[in-house]
């Protein structure tokens, strides 16, 4: 800990980039780029300088940056409060956190509340510019977030796609063949009526695995009911009750696709409350981001989506954005989830 004239609480002055540079025998220019990932500077010359930083615990001081160069060497991860524990949520944080590790970049997160306006932490940010880029989920076809980053010039990255995807960065799970990979899996096994449990319909990962089980469905001839009760992010008590209610006005159903684990497992203890044996006379095929769900129930059939990798790209694409010249490509992928097991 420092006091303000920048020594440390044992009295020591508090290392600066003049100390590494003495220690490394670089310039300080040259240290100060380093630290900052500059891409003139080699691979090697960032390691030595960093090692050395870590080494006498060099703090840079955060305020001096910003006078010096306008920048925080901030990325917000702009999530929305979510009381489930099953979700991806803290996964993807660790997971962007480690993609700035060893950068300049530090993650902070700000909180989306649920039941308050979406725009009020994305305006904040922008108009004290305590971030350099945001990181967002829970994207909308025409999200107005987006629109408002676009309009404002502000740099940033989506985990999933806009109307706009083409035109801004993002990472994404091919949710639209996550539809139609659990719809031919289920024909396969000679399901016929199935029910499809997605996330909110506002969002644009829940409309495309939606049309991907809608198109597989007609293909394979099996009839699919996609729910408009309840979503896979309902509170629980919500989605037990009006699920349950959906399979009693449909006896015929012999699976479930469920986006969610927590969803996945009060479904499957509905259908087991109702004589069904799981993997014998239904099925059920979920998705998950940790592997979990077959220690529940072996016979579940799932779905692996890679919130690691989700996490370590949209750090890389937040970053890139920042440095982004114009006309420069921005950094985008959709993932392609493997067969499901």
């Amino acid at each position: 800990m420092s006091d303000a004239n920048g020594d440390t609480a044992d009295g020591q002055a508090r290392p600066t980039l003049r100390t590494i540079a003495s220690i490394s025998g670089l310039a300080v220019p040259t240290v100060s780029r380093a630290l900052g990932d500059a891409p003139d500077i080699s691979a090697a010359t960032k390691e030595k300088v960093r090692r050395i930083a870590a080494e006498i615990g060099y703090v840079p001081n955060r305020a001096g940056v910003r006078l010096r160069t306008g920048r925080t060497n901030v990325i917000s991860l702009v999530l929305e409060t979510e009381r489930d524990v099953m979700n991806m949520t803290a996964r993807l944080i660790g997971a962007v956190a480690r993609g700035l590790d060893g950068t300049s970049y530090h993650l902070i997160m700000t909180p989306e509340m649920r039941g308050q306006d979406p725009m009020k932490a994305i305006r904040y940010i922008v108009e004290t510019r305590s971030a350099d880029a945001v990181v967002l989920n829970r994207i909308q076809p025409r999200d107005p977030r987006v629109a408002y980053l676009r309009e404002q010039g502000f740099p940033f990255a989506t985990h999933g796609r806009t109307e706009w995807a083409a035109d801004h960065a993002y990472f994404d799970f091919d949710n639209e063949l996550f539809g139609r990979t659990a719809v031919e899996t289920l024909a396969a096994r000679g399901r016929k009526h199935l029910l499809m449990l997605t996330p909110p319909k506002d969002q644009s990962y829940a409309l495309d695995m939606a049309r991907g089980a809608a198109a597989a469905a007609e293909e394979q001839g099996v009839d699919l009911f996609v729910v408009d009760t309840v979503s896979s992010d309902s509170a629980r008590s919500k989605l037990s009750a009006g699920m349950n209610a959906l399979l009693r006005e449909r006896p015929e159903t012999d699976a479930l696709i469920s986006a969610t684990p927590t969803a996945t497992m009060i479904v499957t203890a509905l259908f087991e409350d109702n004589g069904h044996a799981i993997g014998a006379d239904v099925d059920v095929f979920s998705k998950e981001t940790v592997s979990l769900l077959k220690l529940f129930r072996p016979a579940i059939l799932t779905l692996q989506e890679d919130v690691e990798k989700a996490g370590l790209f949209l750090a890389r694409a937040a970053m890139h954005e920042v440095d982004r010249k114009e006309g420069e490509a921005h950094l985008q992928m959709l993932d392609v989830p493997p067969e499901g097991r």
